[in-house]
């Protein structure tokens, strides 16, 4: 089994526009909303591929609730924490004509010290059960920015690896803990080190304690550097579509990856075909199986040489 952790779990809503116009009103054409965070969406992909995923994290209210439902309905098994507190909504706005996607995201609930305390109990019981831990996305207001080197350190002394996609001072905080991984994108990676050599600030990362590092790029593909070696993997073409969850997928194979001691080279390659497969799909946490299969014969995988 892998768990997913979502500590700022959310109510997704996404609007489609035929052309988003700066000033002007919209008439929205489709609405679509799901319960969401990173973690959620993780799992969800994780279904799709073939593997058992328990979702868990913090919920609170009638988005909440949204929540819960829409996970039992899904089939996914959720451990999620009560709290006081009502779940966020996250708003994307996707411009049919360009197919650029623009994403607005409220912060979250406060988190309380007892709130807390009574997730790492949830989560120690499931890191019992887990083969891979994936802990994903921003902290809500209350939690301190060692909330997940919390949570790795715990899943370390159980000898289950962690999966960190989050940025800033909690990834930083994190790394100290040995996640087997870190996930960043470009821009992630630098509003937290202030770099624009992708490779230069992996390097930074695996230094710092993470043990293996992928760096997304967009159009660009991705970059593995690990204890095995460095690799890059790129799509053969540009996938248009709504991006909101193409990392998400993409932690997703990786993840799986893990659990099935794949290599670094396949393990990366599945990770672009399903991110770019993830494009197409009109909502977070799904992807276009006709063209995940597409890929997976397409992309191109090599030794990471000079620097992307």
């Amino acid at each position: 089994m892998i768990t997913t952790i979502t500590l700022n779990t959310a109510v997704d809503v996404t609007y489609t526009i035929g052309r988003v116009t700066a000033g002007t009103s919209h008439r929205v054409t489709d609405v679509h909303r799901r319960a969401g965070g990173k973690g959620l969406n993780v799992a969800r992909v994780l279904r799709a591929l073939g593997h058992q995923a328990t979702v868990t994290g913090l919920v609170g209210g009638a988005s909440g609730a949204m929540v819960r439902r829409e996970l039992a309905d899904a089939g996914l098994r959720e451990e999620l924490v009560q709290i006081a507190g009502d779940t966020r909504q996250t708003v994307t706005v996707v411009d049919r004509a360009s197919g650029d996607a623009s994403v607005f995201l409220e912060p979250g609930p406060p988190v309380t010290t007892a709130e807390w305390t009574a997730f790492k109990d949830v989560c120690r019981h499931l890191l019992a059960e887990s083969r891979v831990v994936v802990l994903s996305g921003s902290l809500p207001p209350g939690l301190h920015d060692g909330a997940y080197a919390e949570l790795v350190a715990l899943a370390a002394e159980r000898d289950v690896p962690a999966v960190l996609d989050t940025t800033g001072a909690p990834l930083l905080k994190a790394l100290g803990a040995g996640p087997a991984l870190v996930k960043p994108n470009r821009d992630e990676l630098r509003e937290t080190l202030g770099t624009d050599d992708a490779v230069a600030g992996a390097r930074h990362l695996l230094r710092a304690g993470a043990r293996a590092v992928v760096v997304s790029l967009g159009a660009d593909g991705m970059i593995a550097l690990t204890a095995e070696g460095d690799w890059r993997a790129v799509p053969p073409r540009r996938i248009p579509g709504n991006p909101t969850g193409a990392g998400d997928a993409a932690l997703a194979a990786l993840s799986a990856g893990i659990a099935e001691g794949t290599p670094w080279p396949e393990r990366l390659r599945q990770a672009v075909a399903v991110s770019s497969a993830a494009v197409r799909a009109p909502l977070a946490g799904d992807f276009d199986t006709a063209t995940y299969q597409e890929l997976l014969g397409l992309v191109e995988t090599e030794p990471l040489g000079t620097d992307p």
